[in-house]
């Protein structure tokens, strides 16, 4: 697991609520090989950047990236991605819808579970279709990440705070079945995942200090 932002100076904590959809407009490669990043333009909507400053934290879809440059009017935003922040994420390398969130500040609500914007991994959607009036979603988790996963436990799918409904341990990795609300449909990216679609995944953050206690060494004598 790796700090997606290619200038890290502080830690930054988010919800998984969704703030607002924006479109990554250009995707610019910052060298002449593999080894280089990519400079990506978002457009934002409107009024979203009021309160943007530079070196400021905004999620794309779960990833905490840094604000490198912005305008107000129109509202859009620049971010340096490296090459291994591309590798281990999904999305972040062409023009496309995109869920955003600011970094959460000290006296907002916690409306989702607390968000740490690092991808632990990348899952694949095996089943998206319409359920009476919600949305069901199944994606094939990775077998290192399977363990976290729990009935009616929480789970970020590119960027978006879910609960977990079932979980089924498949070959590689286990099954999650996640319902989707109309308003989630409408109001994040998540409506545009077809079968087959890679999106970024990011555990629970108590299920990761939990796993790390019960697995650590006993001190010495």
């Amino acid at each position: 697991r790796q700090c997606h932002r290619q200038r890290c100076h502080n830690p930054c904590m988010f919800t998984g609520i969704i703030s607002g959809v924006g479109r990554i407009t250009q995707v610019e490669a910052l060298g002449t090989d593999a080894s280089h990043g990519k400079r990506l333009t978002i457009e934002a909507p409107a009024h979203y950047l009021d309160d943007v400053q530079l070196g400021d934290s905004i999620a794309l879809n779960g990833a905490c990236m840094t604000v490198t440059r912005f305008d107000r009017e129109p509202a859009r935003f620049t971010i340096d991605i490296s090459a291994e922040s591309l590798d281990k994420t999904a999305g972040l390398d062409q023009p496309g819808r995109i869920n955003l969130e600011k970094a959460l500040r000290a006296h907002d609500r916690l409306g989702g579970h607390i968000v740490s914007g690092h991808v632990d991994g990348v899952g694949s959607v095996a089943h998206f279709a319409p359920v009476g009036e919600s949305w069901e979603l199944r994606i094939l988790a990775p077998a290192e990440l399977a363990k976290f996963m729990a009935y009616k436990g929480s789970v970020t799918v590119n960027g978006v705070s879910l609960t977990v409904n079932r979980v089924a341990d498949v070959a590689g990795g286990c099954e999650i079945s996640i319902n989707l609300i109309p308003h989630t449909i409408d109001h994040t990216a998540l409506g545009e995942l077809k079968a087959g679609s890679r999106v970024n995944l990011e555990i629970d953050l108590i299920a990761r200090y939990v796993e790390r206690m019960l697995g650590a060494a006993p001190p010495a004598a």
